[in-house]
């Protein structure tokens, strides 16, 4: 081994010197990385870094290299040193300097070593003497024979500076080598073997100060670690219990930890290298101190296990189906040719998106001479001699085998709520041919998961009968424009009920109205109504609700604007919905086989455009949600909590594949913890209350589904205990209560398909209800010219804007406002004249 010493020159060269680098080179090890420690002028410490150096004299030239070089497994801390004056270094291989002058006349400079740790030896008071070990060769530095060679990268003049080179007493030489060697071993361990030794040990050995506050630091870095974190997940250390066995194995470690461990940790420092010295050793403490938790947090994982999905449905795995994907945008004939084969079939399944659409193939295939019952979650209509069944995705039974099945908007399978449906029967219907709908965005993890399951997937690519014409010119906010055909799509009720007053004030148009809160039956009413060339009802305003569902003769679809609530803040609304929207635009065999599409503003083309250009983007994952008998084997390792921390807990310790994600369940657990004031309800009793159709946002049907469940838990009929209102809506607040009224007796009949019929027996009455108030909500709608109101009691939030499209102002005001302003300056001109 070599040393150095440095030695302070007689007279400091100027300040306009350039900054310097030691550069060291050794041939005993092969070295791994290199640190800087810029030397300034006196009263200063080493600072780490260029950036951080005072604005002194000479401070731009005494960037000097004085930092420890160590292995890459033991990475120096910074040193710290406070120095009498600036430091200047030369290379050196002999006792004298590079000129050839011995080094006559210059003093040894004083240095203070301050509380470091590292393979570094100074004496106070007499000559700074430090360990050097070598460079790797990749750091662009050779290696000269046995020697050290210490280079400045920059040459300073050669006025007074040497370093001189010596040898130190073999005293010092060995400190530092039976330093390193001790390093080495440790290292070279086994983990048990560490971990053993720490166990079998009565008591640590004393550390200083400053080592007690690295290894704090150490095991600061280790609790905070992702990788620590995440490896620990494989002997069943849970992210909520790992904290708590860090800060145990730290106690642990403090109290037995030998010196030399202590030291060599203390080496590696707050870094990764610590991190996977100690993880082993953390792993056999954690085995052997918590079997309990480990065990316990073991069975939680493997109960919910959500990989492998396909292996759910071993009947289906055992079949060999035939999956056709009809891929193609709206108004293509992709459903017809399905929906073809589903009627030619003996017996056929359709899986229908939405109510309303099961409804509308139900009438069409029974229409055709095909019998057809119909199955969702309110409705169970059986047809006899029927073999094939109209439901919705939801309601799609995996045990019955089927010759044909249809599964419609199969892109649903990506929705971050209700995706788990489709990708359910996709995985687990027991069908021959299984005839999938839908746009091209989830044809590739379609393909991949055909891969898994062993099915033949053959693929059929449409395009739209007339292509979509976008209008270059807008209505400019002017709904005098409007025309008979024309659909006007705004994204919220209040917009939805503007718009209707304000075209009908203004013009000789009336308007049909669907938005999603509106009962199946009386949106088919209301498209029925605009379909129908022989009334005034020439133009509709709806929402995204018109998307699918309805088959509707529209000449040309109009945005009211491109931005939309999503119950966090105004968001653009998404390139795929505006194509979904805006392709219900002409169909084929109607009256307007054209379809057209613009916006009611100018500064919204531009983004209508852009969406309507932009390819389907791909989809990477769907949905996935645990059955029943899932969250019950899960609901057995955790026996104390409510069913709404159970759900918690499942979606924080679930495993899924890589093309699986968990749908959001918030609703659930709002549901869920509404029910906890319920007592006497069985687990699966909650699990199915949980999913019943509720508005969360509304009081009063969340008040109706608490007492539904109170009654069910006390074992007692449950009545509907709601009064049939008098007549159609005369105000918005009366519409808005026929339209809660409905939801509750729908949600009435959702329970009585789902738990015993005893217990909901009036379910005859809440369907006559629900027909009799669908009716009066038609009338109301029709005749509705009165201002909306918000379903939500009290001022309502603040709504967040996010970067994008703005919602324009109300239609209201946009036509009152010159009539106020004449009306204001008629009234100015009386007050004058009198």
């Amino acid at each position: 081994m070599s040393l150095f010493r440095i030695y302070k020159p007689k007279a400091y060269p100027s300040s306009s010197s350039t900054s310097t680098r030691l550069r060291v080179l050794l041939s005993n090890h092969s070295f791994y990385g290199l640190l800087y420690d810029p030397l300034i002028s006196q009263h200063y410490r080493f600072c780490p870094t260029a950036s951080d150096v005072p604005n002194r004299p000479f401070s731009t030239s005494a960037f000097t290299l004085f930092h420890l070089l160590a292995p890459c497994r033991f990475p120096s801390q910074a040193l710290k040193f406070k120095a009498s004056a600036i430091l200047y270094a030369k290379p050196f291989s002999s006792s004298s300097a590079p000129n050839g002058d011995d080094d006559h006349g210059v003093s040894s400079l004083t240095m203070v070593e301050s509380e470091s740790e590292c393979d570094f030896d100074a004496d106070v008071g007499k000559t700074t003497v430090g360990l050097l070990h070598s460079l790797d060769d990749d750091e662009g530095y050779s290696t000269v024979g046995d020697s050290t060679m210490v280079e400045l990268e920059n040459g300073l003049n050669e006025e007074g500076i040497v370093v001189d080179s010596m040898v130190a007493s073999d005293n010092n030489d060995d400190v530092g080598l039976e330093r390193c060697e001790r390093h080495l071993n440790v290292a070279s361990r086994d983990p048990v073997e560490v971990y053993r030794e720490l166990r079998n040990a009565k008591k640590g050995a004393k550390q200083t100060r400053c080592d007690w506050e690295i290894m704090q630091q150490v095991f600061s870095y280790f609790g905070k670690s992702g990788w620590a974190s995440n490896q620990a997940l494989a002997i069943y250390i849970g992210m909520s219990f790992f904290p708590t066995a860090v800060q145990k194995f730290r106690n642990f470690f403090f109290k037995k930890c030998s010196a030399d461990v202590f030291k060599y940790v203390v080496s590696l420092g707050p870094s990764d290298d610590a991190v996977k010295f100690l993880f082993p050793i953390f792993v056999e403490y954690c085995l052997e101190e918590f079997p309990d938790e480990i065990k316990r947090f073991r069975g939680m994982i493997e109960s919910a296990d959500l990989t492998k999905p396909h292996t759910w449905f071993p009947f289906a795995r055992a079949m060999k189906r035939k999956i056709i994907y009809h891929c193609g945008p709206t108004n293509s004939g992709k459903t017809y040719n399905a929906l073809q084969r589903f009627m030619e079939a003996k017996k056929g399944i359709y899986c229908s998106p939405l109510r309303l659409l099961a409804m509308e193939v139900f009438d069409k295939v029974n229409a055709h001479g095909v019998y057809c019952s119909l199955l969702t979650g309110q409705e169970k209509k059986y047809v006899p001699f029927s073999n094939h069944i109209a439901c919705t995705v939801e309601m799609v039974s995996t045990d019955e085998l089927y010759d044909v099945a249809v599964i419609d908007e199969i892109q649903v399978m990506a929705d971050p709520c209700r995706g788990y449906a489709w990708t359910r029967a996709l995985l687990g219907l027991k069908a021959d041919e299984i005839h999938l709908c839908g746009d091209p965005s989830v044809l590739s993890i379609v393909r991949k998961i055909c891969a898994e399951t062993g099915d033949h997937l053959h693929e059929q690519h449409y395009d739209r009968f007339k292509p979509l014409v976008v209008e270059a010119k807008t209505l400019l906010g002017d709904l005098k424009k409007i025309r008979s055909g024309d659909c006007v799509v705004a994204f919220s009720r209040r917009e939805i009920f503007e718009v209707k007053m304000a075209i009908e004030k203004h013009t000789n148009h009336r308007c049909c109205v669907i938005y999603g809160a509106l009962p199946p039956e009386t949106r088919r009413q209301q498209a029925t109504l605009f379909n129908d060339q022989d009334n005034e009802f020439d133009v509709l305003v709806a929402s995204d609700a018109v998307g699918m569902g309805l088959n509707l003769n529209i000449r040309r679809v109009i945005f009211y604007s491109l931005s939309k609530y999503n119950g966090d803040k105004i968001v653009p609304v998404p390139a795929s919905q505006v194509k979904q929207i805006a392709g219900r635009a002409g169909r084929r065999g109607s009256r307007y086989p054209d379809g057209l599409t613009t916006t009611l503003h100018l500064e919204d083309l531009d983004y209508l455009i852009e969406c309507l250009k932009q390819p389907f983007v791909e989809v990477r994952k769907v949905g996935l949600f645990p059955f029943f008998e899932q969250v019950e084997l899960f609901a057995g390792q955790l026996p104390n909590v409510t069913f709404c921390h159970l759900l918690e807990k499942f979606g924080e310790n679930c495993r899924l594949d890589g093309s699986y994600f968990l749908c959001r369940h918030d609703h659930i657990k709002k549901v869920a913890n509404m029910l906890e004031k319920v007592q006497g309800l069985s687990l699966e009793d909650r699990f199915n209350f949980c999913f019943a159709p509720v508005n969360i946002r509304d009081p009063k049907a969340m008040y109706h589904l608490l007492r539904f469940a109170s009654a069910y838990s006390q074992n007692v009929p449950v009545n509907i205990a709601m009064g049939m209102p008098k007549g159609s809506a005369r105000n918005d607040s009366e519409l808005l209560d026929l339209e809660t009224k409905h939801q509750v007796l729908s949600m009435y009949m959702w329970l009585s398909n789902h738990f015993k019929e005893e217990t909901f027996p009036y379910v005859k009455k809440a369907e006559a209800m629900a027909t009799d108030i669908a009716d009066l909500l038609g009338q109301s709608l029709t005749k509705a010219n009165w201002k909306p109101e918000s379903r939500q009691a009290g001022k309502p939030k603040a709504q967040r804007k996010e970067d994008g499209y703005e919602r324009p102002r109300s239609l209201i005001k946009l036509y009152e406002k010159k009539r106020l302003e004449k009306a204001s300056q008629h009234k100015l001109l009386e007050k004058v004249v009198a």
